[in-house]
């Protein structure tokens, strides 16, 4: 086993061992409380979980729920459309600042979550409760996921109005939402600031993501956004999509943004290759 791979995986065991749970209103901490959203498909006990206990061990509180699960089947989170979801993710927000004490939050999104985390301090009235946000992979200006939806404009607009219905029809209106020309994204880019006052927004991607492509996608160009690629701190990193999720160097920058450290510097692993 090569000696990166021992390491990656002696550091999930020993921060696993040292986490404290989430959700623990108890929990104590200097910094903000931290809440992760998930990607599509994903639960809060999923996807970025490992992240959790990682910064746990690293003395914050962190917070977590499924959002967009459809009631009796609960394994699967993020399928709602994203305008219905949205409203479960600022009431959870209010809910911990309510019962932490805190004034605000800071998110933490992978995915849809990333889109998340745009989204809904933009429409939900919730900014004011929000701090920093570190957004991984958002598909903010749409994914093709991976050049799958060029299929849908076979035959133009037709054709993708039918994998939207297709889409809506099997219980993924999320996945139409982040697709080109989906409602979601349509909305946060309407022309107004995706950033809120108050918010901090960085934006973490891959070169190599293979499912938000293209991967410049989710950078968004405003003021006071942080667009920042993981090879450019970790050239040798060829980390894709769902990895991002495992990935210590990613672990580190999020830690960056959440300690408003961007130019940090920490020791790089390979990184897991790909997918």
């Amino acid at each position: 086993m090569p000696s990166f791979t021992r390491l990656a995986l002696s550091a999930l065991a020993a921060t696993a061992a040292l986490a404290t749970g989430i959700n623990d209103y108890s929990c104590k901490s200097d910094s903000n409380p931290v809440i992760f959203l998930h990607g599509l498909g994903a639960t809060y006990y999923e996807d970025l979980n490992f992240m959790q206990y990682w910064l746990q061990s690293k003395g914050y509180c962190t917070y977590a729920q499924t959002y967009g699960a459809y009631d009796g089947f609960p394994l699967v989170g993020g399928l709602k459309a994203i305008n219905v979801s949205a409203p479960e993710i600022a009431s959870y927000i209010k809910e911990v600042t309510q019962k932490t004490g805190k004034a605000k939050v800071d998110l933490v999104g992978h995915s849809e979550g990333a889109f998340q985390a745009l989204y809904v301090p933009k429409f939900e009235g919730v900014s004011h409760l929000v701090d920093k946000i570190a957004a991984i992979a958002p598909p903010t200006h749409a994914t093709a996921f991976a050049h799958i939806y060029d299929i849908a404009y076979l035959f133009g607009n037709s054709s993708r109005n039918a994998v939207s219905e297709v889409l809506h029809l099997v219980g993924c209106p999320a996945c139409d939402d982040v697709g080109p020309d989906g409602a979601a994204v349509k909305r946060l880019n309407d022309g107004t600031p995706i950033a809120q006052p108050g918010n901090k927004i960085t934006i973490i991607a891959s070169k190599y993501d293979e499912l938000v492509t293209p991967p410049k996608t989710s950078f968004i160009d405003e003021d006071g956004v942080n667009n920042t690629w993981i090879q450019d701190t970790c050239p040798l990193d060829p980390v894709g999509h769902i990895g991002e999720a495992y990935d210590l160097n990613v672990w580190h920058l999020v830690r960056n943004v959440l300690d408003d450290t961007p130019d940090r510097k920490f020791v790089c692993l390979l990184g897991s290759p790909g997918k």
